[in-house]
């Protein structure tokens, strides 16, 4: 990572429709642009879980608009920082990037009350990686 270029993230989980798709969101609006924000799943959902849009809802947060996305080779050399959901995703690996795993409730098939959790467990864990990313 050069010092000119902003720091970049892809959340990857094998349906890009849950935890992928808040760390994104919560990452985004955390960074409020100053880190670059990819997520991925190795087989896409049809569509976000709405349980996970409206727990965004709820924080001010619109995710409503977000589709999942194929995880692609280029995504993850274009990233800084992989970090695999708890879904025992197979990633590329490349040399020079920083992989973490998350182990993380998985909120599909759940309603409100079990993303809420899920959501604010990720929301502490962008905090910290923020404060590594962007040291004062």
């Amino acid at each position: 990572m050069s010092e000119t270029s902003k720091p970049s993230v892809l959340f990857v989980c094998v349906h890009n429709a849950g935890r992928s798709q808040i760390a994104a969101a919560l990452l985004t609006h955390l960074s409020q642009g100053k880190v670059e924000v990819r997520s991925a799943g190795s087989a896409p959902a049809d569509a976000v879980n709405p349980a996970a849009v409206q727990a965004m809802a709820e924080i001010g947060i619109d995710m409503s608009t977000e589709t999942p996305k194929v995880l692609t080779v280029d995504a993850v050399q274009a990233s800084d920082v992989v970090i695999t959901m708890g879904c025992g995703d197979t990633c590329p690996v490349f040399p020079g990037k920083t992989y973490l795993d998350w182990k993380l409730d998985d909120p599909a098939g759940h309603g409100i009350e079990a993303v809420r959790p899920i959501r604010d467990e990720i929301e502490q864990r962008l905090r910290s990686l923020l404060a590594e990313l962007q040291p004062h």
